[in-house]
């Protein structure tokens, strides 16, 4: 439904005495978002997130690539084309952009009135749109007197109008409290499951990636550095940096004194910390107390926890594996042999 080939996107900036020097927001992106699902993009402040979303409907022109949505190749069109091409492509921002003076109906109204809709044909798409975004009394009110999660709603049915194959969302959730972030996380799901709609969302809230995606790519400096179903992403991220998001989600750490003692190499006198990463059966399997039975080893759990990744259950932990260096390699090697995800954090030095 989406696909960027080699997409890059160089900004030209002048300094304060004429002096110019470009930026390069985006570096050769490769993408590709099949249509009906839900597909997060992530990345720091700065990584490029808004520039890539920006490309998808041409609000920035990318300076080298080609963007196709619903199989039409956007980058050569002509204004006119292009402004019928956006029609399939609704945008949701995180400040509503609602106009002030305008009611919720007149807000949802207003790309049907700027495509030339009849007054009827109007009231027949606004009305349910209304319905299914949880507005229907609220149609003569303004956005001033809206909750914010309210007028995420109303700018969610306004996108909605032009009857899109595909939603973008740039960090739809920030300006939202938890609460106001889970029901239009729930809104975006069940508009995706009702609707077959396909969802590119741009945000840094790995809460949001865990809760609605199917898929997630991650950025760093402008490059796509990673991408992966989220239960995988959840369970062995491939990157360091997407171990750091991982980590300051799940905040899932050795505790300081401990990890204040980690050696990156391994000695006579020393054992491992891992951390462990399982999913599915291996969550309900007593692996850990086989693996001190058949392995010889004494286990130390640190840190442990179960999140729930949409439809999967994922088990996290952190532990010391105690024993002669034999006897922890292999036990490393029965935890791999179990599908579990091992991670070596460091080797700490051995008490006995």
């Amino acid at each position: 439904m989406i696909r960027l080939h080699n997409v890059s996107k160089t900004y030209a900036l002048k300094g304060r005495r004429g002096s110019a020097r470009t930026v390069q927001a985006l570096k050769n992106i490769d993408f590709h978002v099949p249509a009906g699902q839900v597909h997060g993009v992530i990345g720091l402040s700065g990584a490029g997130k808004s520039t890539l979303i920006r490309c998808i409907n041409l609000l920035e022109r990318p300076t080298t690539g080609s963007v196709s949505v619903d199989g039409q190749e956007l980058t050569g069109l002509s204004r006119q084309a292009l402004n019928q091409a956006r029609h399939r492509i609704g945008m949701i921002f995180q400040h509503f952009n609602l106009l002030t003076n305008r009611t919720v109906f007149a807000n949802v109204a207003l790309p049907l009135e700027l495509m030339g809709m009849q007054r009827a044909e109007i009231r027949e798409r606004v009305t349910p749109l209304l319905e299914l975004v949880g507005l229907a009394d609220k149609t003569r009110q303004y956005p001033a007197q809206l909750s914010g999660g309210q007028k995420q709603r109303v700018a969610i049915a306004r996108a909605l109008a032009s009857r899109p194959k595909v939603l973008l969302c740039d960090e739809a959730t920030s300006a939202l409290d938890p609460q106001t972030t889970g029901s239009i996380l729930a809104l975006l799901r069940d508009i995706n499951h009702k609707l077959g709609l396909t969802i590119l969302l741009i945000t840094h809230e790995m809460e949001v990636v865990k809760s609605i995606c199917h898929r997630v790519s991650l950025i760093s400096d402008g490059e796509l550095v990673e991408e992966a179903d989220v239960g995988d992403f959840f369970t062995a991220p491939r990157t360091q940096l997407g171990r750091e998001f991982l980590n300051d989600f799940l905040q899932l750490e050795p505790p300081r004194a401990l990890f204040e003692r980690l050696k990156a190499t391994p000695g006579e006198r020393t054992h491992p910390v891992v951390r462990l990463a399982f999913s599915g059966d291996a969550v309900s399997t007593p692996l850990i107390s086989r693996l001190a039975r058949e392995c010889g080893v004494d286990v130390s759990i640190l840190q442990a926890k179960v999140e729930s990744i949409q439809e999967r259950t994922l088990g996290l932990m952190i532990a010391e594996l105690m024993g002669p260096p034999a006897k922890t390699r292999e036990a490393i090697d029965y935890l791999e042999a179990h599908d579990l995800h091992v991670e070596v954090l460091g080797h700490v030095q051995r008490d006995d």
